[in-house]
């Protein structure tokens, strides 16, 4: 597989697209959060759906640029960390993502409110971060 610069700036701009809203469901104070289900359900969809784009950029980029595919989600934000696409703080920070993922794809009987707050409070700086991580990288790279 090639890396596809383009498909990679593609994905990134779903994911700050996806962070913006995720941003509008965060604003909500954590009483109203909890008090209507439609705040937690746009908080799960829109962190799976972030989930799945760091997840996604990742793999192709293991893929493309180091001929690497990784057997499990939590293999790829640990591939993107040892070959130095990221840095060491935030492959720690965005650790058990692909265990998140999963819980959010096909563990819906046990999804823990409480987790799904916490996780979209953090979910801005985190998947911010992941990007400009990610656009460092691409400029190191040309």
């Amino acid at each position: 597989m090639v890396l596809r610069v383009e498909a990679l700036r593609e994905r990134l701009a779903k994911l700050e697209e996806v962070v913006s809203r995720l941003r509008e469901v965060a604003a909500v104070t954590r009483e109203v959060f909890f008090r209507d289900y439609r705040h937690q359900w746009l908080a799960e969809r829109g962190l799976e759906l972030a989930a799945q784009s760091v997840l996604d950029i990742g793999n192709h980029i293991l893929a493309g640029e180091f001929g690497e595919s990784a057997t499990e989600y939590e293999g790829i934000v640990k591939g993107l960390g040892s070959r130095g696409v990221v840095s060491p703080a935030l492959a720690k920070q965005l650790e058990g993502l692909g265990g998140f993922r999963n819980i959010l794809v096909h563990g819906y009987l046990g999804i823990d409110p409480e987790k799904v707050y916490a996780a979209l409070q953090r979910s801005a700086r985190d998947f911010t971060d992941f990007e400009a991580e990610i656009l460092a990288w691409l400029d190191r790279r040309v």
